[in-house]
């Protein structure tokens, strides 16, 4: 616990600021807009459509929508900025909404009365309609703030910092005390704020000073807060001295990312920044424009995914070097090397259900796939190996379960799913009893895991490159195994485990002097 809540500072504090700037842009778009839409009202219909197809869109999709968007316009593509503006866009559905019917339900007698007075339309606009309106856009700002708060949380794929942090990591090295912290602090500070625009709304509705001062307070200080920090973030930064790592959602991913950490500060002597959880696709588009300058992938997804070639089992080393060779010539992304182990997909079964079925390969599990339950992670299902897999082997499954990847051995040991999936570094195979079958059709390829690097680490730093060197064929598969079982079962943390592996090298380097 004590090491969670070290945490707690950086990550609460990138998800105030985060939710504070949605909320203020939200408001300040859509209030604006919803009393336009209320004088024009083709607006009105124009404008609640549009929001209303942002609502649409899943959170976590909207937020990665925007990386290749702005990296295509050549800004920042991961981090703070796509986040806020996914934030803010989702926001405004429901602020912009009751402004409308806020507005659109105040009494006409009100109004007609405002203009026998000889009220304008703008003086009519302020004393009267908005003073009505007030609780109905409060309640709508309300709905957005907790909306907001808990749609910051899926932030973390696209590299901005926030409470999902401990969410996503918790959950892939099944750390539920982390789970919890993330979980029990987003929802205080959901609370939190929610209590704030309800007293403040009250305080001004029933011109109560006191409360309206105590409300601005805080959330002036709120504010402030989030302002000075990003401040320090942003201001003063040197570029070239930024190193920024990137890991994608599971165990081995966030292990190997602190090894690189710790790797570039003991040769560099420079702190880098790790950024978790990230995307696949997120990954290499930030890699490709400068916004992330190393990470971990696999030969096998760079081969299938990124150029699209078909999966198979060809020569590992001509994959190696064909890999190598595309991604500077068309993307701009240098290969370092290989870490010199490989971590391919194989499906897996429970043992005890391998034995009594007398499987070895997947060409003797397909009579038996018709009364089976097939699980896998998001990815795999659209990937060319899933493509492949059906139609080499002709396996039809009797349901297919999509599930994130750190619930998929645990579903499996729990007879929930029969097969899945498996990543064959995982320490998890052996010690939940499963069973991995051979892939004799020649499926999957290749998945040597190779360190990737940014042509604008290549140019301005070329040291860290030097350093990442030192780490090429430095991790075989058994060493890669027991590291991921440390985490995922010994209950230890990726950073911990890394520190044991520098140290050890840094040692056996001195050994050997």
């Amino acid at each position: 616990m004590s090491e969670q809540l070290a945490l707690l500072p950086a990550y609460l504090t990138g998800h105030v600021q985060l939710t504070l700037v949605a909320l203020l842009l939200g408001t300040v778009i859509s209030v604006p807009v919803g009393i336009v839409a209320t004088r024009v009202r083709w607006v009105e219909q124009v404008v609640l459509g549009a929001a209303g197809i942002v609502q649409t869109v899943p959170s976590l999709a909207l937020l990665a929508i925007m990386v290749p968007v702005l990296a295509a316009i050549q800004v920042q593509s991961i981090g703070y900025l796509p986040a806020i503006i996914g934030l803010t866009l989702y926001s405004t559905l429901p602020i912009l909404r009751n402004t409308v019917i806020g507005i659109a339900g105040v009494d006409p007698a009100y109004t007609e009365a405002a203009k026998g007075v000889g009220m304008t339309q703008n003086q009519q606009l302020w004393r009267v309609e908005l003073p009505l309106a007030m609780p109905v856009i409060v309640g709508g700002l309300r709905t957005s703030t907790v909306w907001v708060v808990g749609m910051a949380t899926l932030s973390t794929p696209v590299g901005a910092t926030s409470l999902g942090n401990y969410i996503f990591s918790g959950l892939q090295t099944r750390n539920y005390t982390a789970v919890m912290v993330g979980s029990v602090a987003a929802a205080l500070l959901a609370q939190l704020l929610d209590w704030l625009v309800r007293v403040l709304e009250e305080g001004v509705r029933f011109r109560r000073r006191g409360l309206v001062a105590a409300a601005l307070g805080v959330l002036s200080a709120l504010y402030l807060f989030a302002g000075v920090t990003l401040a320090r973030q942003f201001v003063g930064e040197d570029e070239s001295e930024r190193i920024v790592i990137g890991s994608k959602p599971y165990t081995e991913q966030y292990i190997l990312s602190e090894i690189i950490s710790g790797q570039v500060t003991v040769e560099t002597g420079l702190n880098a920044t790790v950024l978790q959880s990230l995307g696949s696709t997120v990954a290499f588009d930030a890699l490709r424009s400068g916004d992330l300058d190393v990470y971990v992938d696999y030969s096998g997804t760079i081969w299938a995914t990124i150029l699209r070639r078909e999966a198979n089992t060809e020569n590992r080393g001509q994959i190696l070097d064909e890999v190598e060779r595309l991604l500077t010539k068309d993307y701009g992304v240098h290969v370092v090397g290989a870490l010199g182990f490989e971590n391919t997909y194989a499906l897996a079964m429970r043992s005890v259900d391998v034995q009594e079925l007398r499987l070895k390969r997947i060409s003797d599990l397909v009579p038996h796939a018709s009364r089976l339950v097939f699980g896998s992670d998001y990815e795999f299902f659209g990937r060319p190996e899933w493509v492949s897999l059906q139609a080499r082997y002709g396996l039809s499954f009797d349901r297919e379960v999509t599930m994130d990847p750190a619930l998929m051995y645990q579903a499996v040991a729990q007879q929930d799913v029969d097969v899945i999936t498996a990543f064959s570094t995982d320490g998890r195979i052996a010690a939940l009893g499963l069973t991995t079958l051979e892939d004799d059709r020649n499926v999957m390829p290749p998945y040597d895991a190779v360190i990737l690097v940014s042509d604008r680490l290549v140019r301005c730093q070329p040291r860290v490159v030097a350093a990442l060197g030192g780490l090429v064929g430095a991790i075989d598969v058994d060493l890669m195994r027991a590291m991921n079982l440390a985490v995922d079962e010994g209950g230890r943390t990726p950073r911990s485990v890394a520190e044991e592996f520098l140290t050890g090298r840094a040692a056996t380097d001195a050994h050997s002097r």
